[in-house]
């Protein structure tokens, strides 16, 4: 067993080594990472980390403002584009690769094939997106196999609804957002009639707020009544479903999947066990912001993971931002009761203000507390966003990202603390700052932690904190306790939260050493994240008393189970 450990990173920004790039830049400006970039050395620099799996954004061929008509790719009007390098979620074609981060445009998915085959020698896996809510306005794959028809290319766009129909319209009505589609380029954009755009929007007056640059699918759901027409199978899903295994020819081993909310659930309880009959390896991980809807997209849908967005990170971000009690974090445990090992956790992602950014914490060094809990509390996956390690701010503007305390998804960029650590494709640390090489040893050794130790990748959880909230010795507030336990592993975890040094007194029930078979009895152990030594006296319902400094944790091995009589 593993615990999928992934690294989320932007080709197109990860290896960029353009040194001074400017805000609203093009490609020719800017540069671009390309697949090429991503050498054994690179790969296996990332994987120092204690990561096993590599998520790679924007990998599929998106629109874009950058023109690529010489190699017969269809030129994308740049008025219905965000930013100049574009987004990574308005798929214009779902067969190909984005030409942006090839070396050798010509060659571009002959790049990608050998990019998987590298990431496979280095011992990791390869996950993409997969886009399954809407593409960009204007689709075209011109690498689609044989017989594979575009989307829309055969829909009868005087319904607006109509179960084979790929998008849905608005019937005799121009698209007609509160910007000008004329704004830039040499002829505006026109959509007669207009499709409903991405983010359920079924107007032809979208605004600049909405997802403009994207066009919603039809897997069957007649918005207008709220009716399903899934029997006989839309074209949509036959179509979608061909993709799947066309990605997963090509060696990948799963996919990130946007949105899956937004797409009807029986089409994931159809789709991904067919994927699975020939690819049984493959994983499906949701984007969902549903805590109630968690379970049917796990079991009735299929998905191996999905995101714990509202519950686990959204308390987390409530702790460290408004004066939240860490006490909240066993809700977050007792929600997700049953399912807790198949969520996905994270402190960062595309979509989420960086930890170190002013809307958040503000500072890197108080990330401590928030990863201990977030990577050691189970067994399911835990997401680092790249970039993380190295404390990154999110504190440029780049031009349509504007400054919003991310890391752009829409311009080309690059990041000093990255180029920094690749170093021309010499990845090491002598570059880095002191601040930066110790922030990533603090990544390397928790994140190394989570396949190191069986208590984390095989073992069970308990909660400490339901016999300490009348405790004088622990404050429920700003501290928070757990065990991780295994008959080989068991493991004392404490963490604070607070912005002063706590003598925290964690009392361990007789229920606790009777389920992790607990000694009994004095241990001397040592700190796993500090390496300082701490001596224990283990009784049930007695104190264990441990010193932590502010925002910061202690994770104490307690040896193996004792052997039951």
């Amino acid at each position: 067993m593993e615990k999928l450990i992934i690294y989320q990173l932007f080709p197109r920004i990860f290896s960029n080594s353009v040194e001074n790039p400017v805000p609203w830049g093009s490609l020719e400006q800017n540069g671009s990472g390309k697949f090429n970039d991503f050498t054994p050395s690179v790969l296996a620099g990332i994987k120092d980390l204690g990561v096993n799996c590599l998520w790679m954004t924007g990998v599929i061929e998106h629109a874009t403002k950058t023109d690529f008509s010489k190699y017969g790719i269809l030129k994308d009007n740049p008025n219905v584009v965000k930013g100049e390098a574009g987004s990574p979620y308005a798929i214009k074609d779902y067969y190909d690769v984005s030409p942006a981060l090839a070396t050798d445009v010509n060659r571009r998915m002959e790049e990608f094939e050998a990019l998987v085959k590298r990431v496979h020698q280095e011992g990791l896996k390869l996950i993409i997106d997969f886009v399954p809510n809407h593409t960009a306005r204007a689709y075209h794959s011109d690498k689609a196999p044989a017989g594979i028809a575009d989307f829309g290319s055969h829909d009868n766009i005087h319904m607006n609804f109509e179960r084979n129909n790929n998008y849905y319209y608005i019937s005799n009505q121009q698209f007609y957002p509160d910007f000008d589609l004329g704004a830039e380029g040499d002829k505006p954009y026109i959509e007669f009639p207009s499709k409903a755009t991405g983010n359920d929007c079924f107007t032809a007056f979208c605004s600049k707020y909405d997802w403009y640059e994207t066009v919603k699918l039809n897997y069957g759901h007649d918005y207008n009544d709220n009716s399903d027409h899934f029997d006989p199978i839309p074209d949509t899903w036959l179509k979608m479903l061909h993709i799947l295994r066309y990605w997963c020819s090509k060696g990948i081993d799963g996919f990130r999947c946007d949105m899956v909310f937004m797409v009807p659930l029986p089409f994931w309880h159809w789709a991904i066990p067919q994927v699975k009959e020939t690819y049984p390896d493959v994983i499906f991980i949701g984007e969902i912001y549903d805590v109630g809807q968690y379970r049917p997209f796990l079991d009735y849908g299929c998905f191996d993971y999905l995101y714990d967005k509202v519950n686990l990170y959204d308390t987390l971000v409530g702790i460290e931002t408004k004066g939240w009690s860490a006490a909240q974090l066993t809700g977050c445990w007792q929600t997700i009761d049953g399912i807790g090992d198949r969520m996905l956790n994270f402190l960062e992602n595309h979509d989420e203000v960086r930890f170190a950014s002013k809307a958040y914490a503000g500072d890197s060094m108080r990330v401590v507390p928030s990863l201990v809990v977030s990577a050691l509390i189970s067994k399911g996956p835990f997401l680092i966003y790249y970039g993380q390690e190295l404390g990154e701010k999110g504190e440029e503007n780049e031009g349509f990202a504007g400054d919003n305390n991310r890391t752009t998804i829409f311009d080309y960029w690059s990041l000093s603390s990255l180029r920094r650590w690749l170093d021309n494709g010499n990845p090491g640390e002598s570059r880095l700052t002191p601040h930066e090489r110790f922030l990533r040893n603090l990544y390397k050794k928790v994140l190394t932690l989570c396949n190191e130790r069986k208590a984390i990748y095989e073992g069970e959880f308990f909660d400490l904190m339901y016999v300490n909230l009348r405790n004088p010795g622990l404050n429920p507030h700003n501290h928070f306790a757990f065990l991780r336990y295994h008959e080989e592993d068991i493991l004392l975890i404490v963490v604070n939260f607070g912005r002063e040094s706590s003598n925290v007194e964690v009392i361990i029930p007789s229920l606790a050493f009777s389920m992790a078979n607990l000694p009994i009895g004095n241990v001397l152990t040592t700190d796993l994240l500090w390496e300082k030594t701490f001596k224990l006296n283990l009784a049930p319902d007695k104190p264990v008393k441990v010193f932590i400094g502010p925002a910061d944790a202690v994770i104490l091995p307690l040896g193996k189970s004792k052997k039951k009589p």
